[in-house]
């Protein structure tokens, strides 16, 4: 006897706001954004300054409190304790572990070399012995091509090398996503390649990713999806090859002319 056919089960998404909402005094940076992220996704986030791209991702992150909405890991809310109240910093710590995050700048502990900083991340977060953090770190220092490096103190490193050990940091320990916020914008031209093979691999691999950016190459290549934000809303979210040859809003055809 034939089976009946079976209903689709939905993908729950890794890291999904709802209604997000943040104001800074007068000004409404984010205005009921919904954004969500399932496995394995790369999600490019595109947008001119002020448009609050970078808010979202800090927000995703559990680095400042939103005013209004909701950010769901794992189908699980986030960002409040369990009677859905604001979560304490020591929840918010527990909380944040699953979460990667990349900045702008490198934030590396100058005293440390860059082996250090990456164990110091599990040592403080995941609580496991100095000896498994440190093969752990020798083993991702590798995976960002810096296995010959860890010895190296922040100060003897180029600027795409630290920006490198930041992603290592990040990638340690094993999180449900990453957000990276403008990862290559410090960095001098001649640098930026070597953070977006990272990236790139890393996305091959089937890292879920959440990437604010303006390397239109990278949004190409390695998205799955890009968004264009603009005044606090998303404009436009498609597959990259749809966004950039054939994009349906008159907001984003415009972004692009002057990108291009």
């Amino acid at each position: 006897m034939l089976e009946p056919p079976q209903t689709p089960v939905a993908r729950v998404p890794v890291i999904e706001v709802r209604n997000l909402h943040k104001k800074y005094g007068p000004v409404d940076v984010l205005k009921g954004v919904d954004f969500s992220v399932t496995a394995g996704e790369v999600k490019v986030v595109l947008g001119p300054s002020g448009s609050g791209k970078s808010t979202m991702l800090r927000l995703m992150a559990l680095l400042e409190p939103l005013d209004k909405g909701s950010i769901l890991l794992n189908g699980h809310q986030i960002g409040v304790n369990s009677q859905g109240k604001p979560a304490n910093e020591r929840t918010l710590s527990h909380q944040r572990a699953d979460i990667g995050m990349v900045f702008q700048k490198f934030n590396l502990f100058a005293h440390l070399t860059a082996l250090q900083n990456v164990v110091l991340a599990q040592r403080l977060t995941r609580k496991i012995s100095k000896a498994e953090a440190t093969h752990n770190a020798a083993e991702i220092l590798k995976r960002v091509g810096l296995g010959a490096h860890g010895h190296k103190f922040p100060s003897e490193l180029s600027g795409g090398q630290q920006q490198r050990v930041a992603i290592a940091r990040a990638m340690v320990l094993n999180p449900a996503v990453m957000l990276f916020d403008e990862p290559t914008s410090a960095l001098d031209p001649e640098l930026v390649n070597d953070v977006l093979t990272v990236m790139e691999t890393l996305a091959s691999e089937g890292m879920t990713m959440v990437v604010v950016t303006h390397e239109m190459r990278f949004a190409r290549r390695a998205a799955t999806e890009v968004a264009l934000f603009d005044r606090g809303i998303i404009i436009e979210q498609a597959p990259p090859a749809r966004f950039f040859d054939d994009p349906q809003h008159e907001r984003t055809r415009q972004f692009l002319s002057h990108i291009h």
